[in-house]
């Protein structure tokens, strides 16, 4: 279901802090969080980033009151989720993994019917409705009826939904699920835009590019822990690898020249593809050696088919701290069934 901030559509919280110590929850025989411990700063994107059934979903409950923790605290905006429920709910809004709108309604009505709900009032519940419906290009569609609309119609319903009584605080549980690289793409750009109006937004994702797109810090929990945390580019800079220089060669067979030609630039760590006519190698000082490749290998005749230099990625990230990557699900996982995806 959609959780909504309650009643004052100019609802504000200048202590947007998360805080979790410690926050442990099992079902069953299934561990799914292992004694989280984070901290998300206020005005920022945070985004918790991992595989199916790596806690994400788990800790989302816990943080928006839906489900208890066996141990452990959390605190939302300043509030305990277990003894402050009803002030934490007031203050947030969330967007589940799967959208839950009336599709019965159509999108304007069950807009308009959530603004009721909170308490905005008729003319403020209808007024609040048609700036959502403009922000998130919903207008045209505005009286079709919610079950006609495609997933990602929908997807934009519910982040609307969402966002009816301006939370300060808005948690996105994996948003762009299941939908094509198109309808992703423009969700990002929603998102991005609609984030500048929260104080916080708190998202999780399975998708590495989706991370480094949108948030301003990142943790990586996997197996029900935090393993990493920073900024996009402080991850890549500790856990991912260097930056590389990659070239194809316009002649193969050229292979062993080009090598020969290279040790000096780079005595170690060179990758090399003969049947593609392929080389790559550490590049710590960034593009400042790329025009040396071409000397080296203009003085002794070897042409080149191309050349770049490749930026470590989140996904050199995972793969260095976990061993695996992002999209796989771990053999020991049944939370699909329990929940802690």
């Amino acid at each position: 279901m959609s959780v909504t901030a309650q009643s004052d559509p100019e609802n504000t919280c200048p202590n947007a802090f998360i805080e979790v110590a410690g926050v442990a929850k099992t079902f069953g025989k299934v561990r799914a969080l292992a004694g989280v411990n984070l901290e998300v700063e206020p005005g920022i994107v945070f985004a918790l980033l991992g595989p199916n059934g790596s806690g994400k979903t788990t800790l989302v409950k816990v943080l928006t009151t839906l489900l208890r923790p066996d141990t452990g605290t959390a605190r939302v905006g300043g509030f305990d989720v277990i003894g402050q429920a009803s002030e934490v709910r007031n203050i947030i809004g969330l967007a589940g993994q799967y959208p839950a709108v009336d599709e019965n309604l159509t999108g304007r009505e069950n807009l308009e019917m959530i603004g009721r709900l909170y308490h905005l009032g008729r003319g403020r519940a209808r007024d609040r409705a048609v700036e959502l419906l403009d922000s998130f290009d919903l207008s045209d569609v505005a009286n079709r009826r919610a079950k006609t609309y495609s997933g990602g119609l929908r997807r934009r319903l519910d982040l609307a939904a969402a966002l009816v009584a301006n939370p300060p605080i808005l948690f996105l549980d994996e948003p762009t699920t299941g939908l094509d690289p198109r309808s992703r793409l423009n969700l990002w750009e929603i998102i991005k835009d609609q984030a500048k109006q929260c104080n916080s937004v708190f998202l999780t994702t399975q998708y590495l590019e989706e991370a480094d797109r949108l948030a301003d810090h990142i943790a990586i929990i996997d197996n029900g822990a935090i393993i990493q945390q920073g900024t996009s580019q402080e991850l890549k800079d500790c856990c991912g690898g260097e930056t590389h220089v990659k070239m194809r060669l316009a002649d193969r067979t050229q292979m062993q020249k080009a090598l020969d030609a290279l040790r000096e630039i780079a005595p170690e760590n060179m990758y090399q593809n003969p049947e593609m006519g392929e080389i790559s190698f550490p590049a710590p000082d960034g593009t400042a050696v790329l025009s040396t490749v071409v000397r080296s290998l203009d003085a002794v005749g070897v042409e080149l088919a191309e050349l770049s230099l490749k930026e470590p990625t989140l996904d050199d990230v995972f793969l260095a701290i976990t061993g695996h990557v992002a999209e796989e699900v771990p053999e020991t996982d049944t939370s699909m069934k329990s929940g802690s995806g």
